[in-house]
């Protein structure tokens, strides 16, 4: 069975990148020469997903406008010759649908209610059918997409999950920053899990494989986000509607990134750097030079 549906969260306020983000969703900076969602999208594309739900929220109609096609742009890079940059922004010829469903602040909040609600909101897409969610602000970079979510696939229905999850091991200081898994016996490259909790302390965690933000669900998740409760923030965290699936006695798994395969969540400045500097200086056309002006900055400073 193939999955061609696509759920991209893209709801959240992006506070721990103001100023930047004051009057632009996170999910719209660049990185290197590419909104941070146009790499979200173009790795779903490349392993084969056509069909894109994106859950959006406030002032974030800058990414429905990237994702719209443009003929008068299309017209121009045509006439041009310009088969990169055509290639780049024209998911029509890859057969892209994307649509586009606002994430509500229920009254009396001033932010958004959580990713569980967000992907509840995702139900009447799926529509009874097994989906993937890709979080916005999160880009997973490998030398050719060398397909983690087909390997998720894979797994999720060879052991016939209801949710299978990309995880990669981080540092213990990193640990309280994700969601964290803990294996059901060894892990391995794909395993079942007993357990998953919401950022814990590096001492209470169960272990430091940490959520890549790459999920396949079963349509069942929507089930247990309805019997899920907003933790203390008010917040109905899907790390919590996972671990609700388990309660339900569901098999949930886990796929391990592999070690070419690199996460760079957008989530503050040092994070945003660090994901601009690596993309910058891999660019095809334009690495070479900005190499060439870092090795010098860096004898300079």
């Amino acid at each position: 069975m193939e999955i061609e549906k696509v759920v991209i969260p893209l709801a959240g306020m992006g506070t721990g990148l103001l100023p930047a983000t004051k009057s632009q969703p996170k999910e719209m900076l660049p990185v290197a020469c590419k909104p941070v969602v146009q790499y979200v999208v173009e790795e779903m594309v490349d392993q084969g997903l056509t069909r894109f739900l994106f859950i959006t929220g406030r002032d974030k109609r800058s990414v429905e406008d990237h994702f719209d096609r443009d003929p008068e742009l299309l017209n121009r890079l045509s006439e041009s010759e310009n088969r990169e940059l055509l290639d780049a922004v024209d998911y029509a010829r890859e057969s892209a649908r994307f649509f586009f469903t606002r994430q509500l602040i229920p009254h009396g909040r001033h932010t958004p209610p959580g990713i569980g609600d967000a992907i509840g909101g995702a139900e009447d897409f799926a529509a009874n059918d097994p989906f993937v969610v890709a979080l916005g602000d999160t880009i997973v970079k490998s030398g050719s997409h060398a397909g983690l979510i087909r390997r998720m696939i894979r797994s999720h229905f060879q052991h016939d999950s209801r949710c299978t999850i990309a995880v990669v091991e981080v540092e213990p200081s990193d640990v309280p920053n994700y969601g964290i898994v803990k294996p059901r016996g060894r892990d391995g490259t794909d395993f079942e899990i007993e357990s998953i909790v919401e950022k814990p302390s590096p001492a209470d965690a169960p272990s430091r494989l940490a959520v890549a933000a790459r999920y396949v669900f079963h349509p069942e998740i929507f089930d247990a986000i309805r019997h899920t409760l907003p933790g203390p923030s008010g917040k109905l965290e899907l790390t919590d509607a996972i671990a609700t699936l388990i309660k339900m006695g569901r098999t949930v798994r886990c796929v391990r990134l592999k070690k070419e395969e690199l996460r760079y969540g957008i989530g503050d400045p040092v994070s945003y750097y660090k994901a601009f500097i690596d993309f910058a200086i891999s660019d095809q056309r334009h690495g070479y030079i900005i190499r060439q002006h870092v090795q010098k900055l860096l004898r300079e400073f």
